[in-house]
């Protein structure tokens, strides 16, 4: 085993990695793999903003796999969208794989892994033990005859995957259907249980990661690895998280917890298999009491348990409490026992922990309340759900990320009013040292020895935003509505659509906001207008990309899921401040928690969120240093509210003006220009 003094330095392997891939080495890119180097040498967490184009993944991949290949160790990286996934594992770590093996002494491995429910299970396959229909829609004959075709495909597919991977399934299949031959990690029976558990697809993919340097997941099993009694993932002593700005939202959703009334009657028939029937009726009877409680219930966020709420759920509890009892221990014995006993446990445990966890959520006061609960309303054929979330996660990372493993978070967008203290505080890492200057590009900031200890640097962008994009400030337009768009609104982005010669993105703050301005303008313009739902969001993006005088309107996917670098967009719309709604149960509770405990609620919550999709969605216009093009914010309050300077010094220094004709002018020459190069 090479040990790290004789294998040569970071920026050596870093210019070997960058002059492999074709690209041009980059100081920021630099600056991020000296400071990354610097995390695993000392133990300190480190927290970096590198702007689109800094060639981020090469800066911390290649002191990565350095320290892994050194120390014989494993290095997670955990990213939250797929699209990143496969960019690190179909073109990244392939090119430094062959790169790297010679200044390292040998090839460094890499893997992929999932959740379980991401992989087929083979025993579901061959046992052909089916799940329950949870969805009133799995009884409409049209729907049923569809996911029986879908099934019959994936039985069919066994034959010819490697991986079981879900991803791999061209054209994809439905969630209900993927149900039938997936099992979640609480249904399944164990490699040394299970009769097909030697060739278990799940447990391959567990092994090749156990074996690799580097293992790429995502947020969410990184989550459920930190949240869980049992280990998912390998051994591991340094976790890479990018996309880091959703970090908290991916580990919130891993948390929270749903009950339905068909979730409690899967549960009952479960356990109706394998324990004593008047038991299971028990339950069953409950989660007919729950149907009929959900149905009295306001929609939205409950501040106060109601009382036919409490009886109910106390009935869930103790009947779910009753079968798992009924189940007994576990016991040897026929297989097909085992695996009904362990679905039927892993349903009525999901049922039990929730009533348990909703019964509790009301205990505390605002200041101090660790869960919100609320009920949404019936979503197509879902019925009503009740659901409880933690207020916030930043105890969970501080102990059980931070607490256990050397950390670098890395993103585009992680100072948000000028500094990393938002996130920061949203991780559970502690704020600024008092009076500590604010990072500056390349300045690395040591933070507070109280809690555990990190360091922020923002190592800046390639791009010049000043000399290549205009923001626009639209301060003379109307306050935005309730009521959809208003008529400016659709004057403004129609001039500023015609001036551009298309090449529009337009984000838009609802789906609904969206397509009002799809159909309105696609009677005033022959441009080509495509909406977000009328296909898929990935087609819809590369027919955009393709066709440079199209438009594309859209909503919250699309403020961080377009990369479309080139002439076809040049225009960035963004019809208001995208504050969280006000009745958005889980953003309001932590308002009003911050505000229990003294704080400003609105910037530390509402602004913040704010601030966060700003820079992501005003992100989409320069992917490259040639790009060039003007975001145009149509909410004045970004201009004239006091809090307007926190969002617009969460954006990168644009040239900024209020000026209508400015903008239109600048336009029509980015439009000219870029014509005159296609016809030529």
């Amino acid at each position: 085993m090479p040990s790290s003094s004789d294998l040569p330095g970071v920026n050596e392997l870093l210019t070997t990695a960058v002059d492999a891939v074709g690209g041009a080495e980059r100081p920021g890119q630099v600056a991020m793999a000296e400071a990354v180097a610097r995390a695993v040498r000392t133990g300190d967490h480190l927290a970096v903003q590198a702007g689109t184009g800094t060639g981020k993944s090469l800066a911390y991949l290649v002191p990565a796999l350095r320290h892994a290949v050194a120390r014989e160790a494993t290095v997670v990286v955990s990213t939250a969208t797929i699209a990143l996934q496969r960019q690190l594992i179909d073109r990244d770590l392939p090119r430094l794989e062959k790169a790297l093996a010679k200044p390292l002494g040998r090839k460094p491995t890499f893997a992929i892994l999932k959740g379980r429910r991401n992989y087929l299970c083979l025993h579901k396959i061959d046992s052909g033990f089916e799940d329950e229909p949870e969805d009133a829609a799995l009884f409409d004959p049209f729907a049923v005859s569809r996911i029986g075709r879908e099934v019959t495909r994936l039985r069919e597919w066994v034959s010819d995957t490697e991986t079981g991977d879900r991803d791999e399934v061209v054209p994809g299949v439905s969630e209900q259907a993927w149900r039938q031959v997936s099992v979640s990690a609480r249904e399944c029976l164990g490699k040394a249980r299970c009769p097909v558990g030697s060739d278990c697809f799940a447990e391959k993919a567990r092994e090749e990661a156990g074996r690799a340097d580097l293992v790429v997941t995502n947020h969410a099993l990184l989550a459920i690895d930190a949240m869980q009694g049992y280990q998912v993932l390998p051994e591991h002593d340094l976790v890479i998280v990018d996309e880091a700005h959703d970090l908290v939202d991916r580990v919130t959703s891993v948390a929270t917890s749903e009950l339905t009334s068909g979730m409690i009657t899967m549960a009952a028939r479960r356990a109706g298999r394998v324990v004593d029937q008047e038991v299971a009726d028990q339950l069953l009877e409950a989660g007919d009491g729950l149907a009929l409680v959900m149905e009295d219930l306001p929609t939205g966020r409950l501040d106060e348990m109601p009382k036919p709420l409490g009886g109910t759920l106390t009935a869930i509890r103790d009947a779910a409490h009753a079968c798992i009892t009924g189940l007994g221990s576990e016991k040897s014995g026929d297989v097909d026992v085992q695996t009904a006993r362990k679905l039927a446990l892993s349903q009525l445990e999901e049922v039990h922990d929730t009533a348990v966890r909703l019964l509790g959520a009301w205990d505390a006061d605002d200041a101090h309340r660790r869960d919100v609960v609320w009920r949404t309303d019936p979503n197509g054929n879902r019925p009503p759900t009740i659901s409880v979330a933690p207020l916030g996660v930043a105890g969970l990372l501080r102990e059980r990320l931070f607490g256990q493993t050397t950390t670098v978070l890395t993103s585009a967008t992680l100072t948000l009013g000028g500094n990393f203290d938002s996130m920061a505080r949203s991780w559970g890492l502690p704020p600024e040292k008092e009076g500590a200057s604010t990072p500056t590009e390349g300045a690395a900031t040591e933070k507070s020895v109280e809690g555990p200890r990190w360091t922020a640097l923002d190592v800046g962008s390639p791009f010049d935003h000043a000399r290549r994009g205009i923001l626009y400030l639209a301060k003379h337009m109307p306050p935005p509505g309730r009521d959809g768009l208003p008529p400016s609104y659709l004057d403004e982005i129609n001039d500023l659509m015609t001036a551009a010669g298309g090449r529009t993105l337009g984000l838009f703050s609802s789906m609904r906001a969206a397509k009002q301005a799809t159909e309105e303008l696609r009677k005033r313009t022959d441009l080509p207008i495509l909406c977000q739902g009328e296909d898929s969001t990935a087609l819809l993006v590369r027919k955009f990309a393709e066709d440079e005088v199209s438009c594309l309107f859209g909503t919250l996917s699309l403020w961080q899921g377009v990369d479309v670098p080139g002439p076809s967009l040049q225009l960035v719309i963004v019809d208001r401040i995208p504050f969280p709604r006000p009745d958005d149960p889980l953003a309001s509770a932590r308002q009003r928690a911050v505000e229990a405990r003294g704080g400003n609620g609105f910037l530390s919550v509402a602004a913040t969120h704010a601030a966060l999709l700003l820079a992501q969605g005003t992100g989409r216009l320069l992917r490259s240093t040639e790009d060039r093009g003007v975001i145009a914010i149509l909410d004045p309050r970004l201009a004239t509210a006091r809090y307007g300077g926190f969002l617009r010094s969460s954006l990168p220094s644009y040239w900024t003006t209020s000026d209508p004709e400015v903008v239109r002018a600048a336009l029509r020459r980015l439009d000219a220009s870029s014509s005159s190069k296609e016809s030529a």
